[in-house]
């Protein structure tokens, strides 16, 4: 699909009274998709397995982000 087209689609589908930013911002999310998935296309994507263990180790393990074995203070 030619850019101008895409642009048009998406300019179809917004309300009428969307801002500069709401537009500006569907913008970005449609090329990061776009982008994704020429690098998927390209070799060079993440398989599945591999990002749901990264996550695991990064928010389920004591110390990590996800909060689930830090000490809190009492409210």
């Amino acid at each position: 699909m030619q850019t101008k087209q895409t642009v048009q689609e998406l300019l179809d589908r917004l309300p009428d009274d969307c801002t500069i930013d709401e537009v500006l911002y569907h913008l970005y999310v449609l090329r990061s998709v776009q982008q994704g998935r020429l690098e998927i296309e390209a070799g060079n994507g993440i398989p599945h397995a591999q990002v749901v263990e990264e996550l695991r180790r990064e928010w389920l393990t004591p110390g990590g982000k996800g909060g689930r074995n830090e000490s809190r203070s009492p409210d």
